[in-house]
């Protein structure tokens, strides 16, 4: 054998490889460093082929808003451990997902990792696949959303939660720092209290339906007479709707007025009318199928 192991280990810090990996790359280059490395490299697709069937769960929700301050995206990417998710290299990969989404515009995933990435001379998907085989996790770009116009972008808790939103008002309000202070707040809100959709006419009218139809049971449940249940259902899909819609949601700085309201006493202070158009709010990992490590037994089957 022409290498030792803190050869292995060096080829594992320069690739971020398993160690497997650098030993039979080093054992087929006889030890040469360098030509290791290419045949990790040449090996990448096959790589990302072995990883893409670990779970990646963790990662980070990035938003942002263009230079221009006319477009904002959100983007969601995954990977396996959040230790990955704080590593430099694949929060550049993440903004450059981001920076592609925004001068691209591509219509999904798929389009998205066919792009050639903004600031390089690889596509999308290229780039994936060299920072699964040098970073050494599965890494998904799991999904994406893109609003333009007067839009605002809103990043909590490092990357947990990311939010954009879209309002229709004038250019001249647009600019003004009140109006980006508003924005700010109101995307601070819907990252908070997660609302589920903008206003009750947003709300599918099968889910308004079978709210009524629990509410209804309820009332039957507490024994209340069935000529009052009517307006009791009523009341509380008022409440159900508080909870679930924007607008209509208390505002968090001020328990006093609902967003609506202070969307349009701002709206009167800078002289004009604001809207809220649009809004999305990426949780990382939400809905997805968690990983469950065991150390001891991973660090034993390597000394195996």
């Amino acid at each position: 054998m022409n290498f030792t192991a803190k050869d292995v280990a060096a080829l594992r810090e320069k690739t971020g490889c398993g160690m497997m990996d650098c030993k039979k790359a080093l054992t087929d280059a006889n030890g040469d460093m360098d030509k290791a490395i290419d045949l990790l490299r040449e090996k990448g697709l096959a790589a990302s082929v072995k990883k893409a069937g670990r779970i990646a769960a963790e990662g980070v929700a990035f938003a942002e808003v263009s230079e221009c301050g006319k477009v904002a995206v959100v983007v969601e990417v995954n990977a396996e451990t959040d230790f990955v998710a704080k590593n430099a290299d694949f929060q550049a990969f993440v903004k450059t997902c981001a920076d592609t989404v925004i001068y691209e515009n591509p219509a999904d995933v798929e389009a998205l990792l066919q792009c050639k990435a903004h600031g390089s001379d690889q596509t999308v998907d290229a780039l994936l696949k060299d920072k699964i085989l040098t970073i050494g996790e599965n890494i998904k770009v799991r999904r994406f959303a893109r609003y333009e116009g007067a839009v605002t972008s809103y990043v909590h808790a490092g990357g947990r939660i990311g939010v954009i939103a879209a309002f229709d008002t004038s250019e001249d309000i647009a600019a003004t720092e009140g109006f980006k202070t508003y924005a700010h707040n109101v995307a601070m809100q819907i990252a908070a209290l997660n609302p589920e959709y903008l206003d009750e006419t947003s709300v599918p009218a099968e889910r308004v339906e079978k709210e009524k139809e629990i509410l209804t049971q309820q009332i039957v449940d507490e024994g209340k007479p069935a000529n009052i249940a009517e307006k009791i259902v009523a009341g509380r899909l008022g409440k159900f709707f508080k909870e679930i819609c924007l607008v209509d949601q208390a505002y968090v700085q001020d328990g006093s007025m609902s967003v609506k309201q202070y969307t349009e006493s701002v709206a009167k202070e800078l002289g004009g009318e604001i809207k809220i158009q649009a809004f999305t709010r990426f949780e990382k990992g939400e809905g997805l199928e968690k990983r469950e490590d065991n150390f001891a037994e991973e660090i034993a089957s390597m000394v195996k």
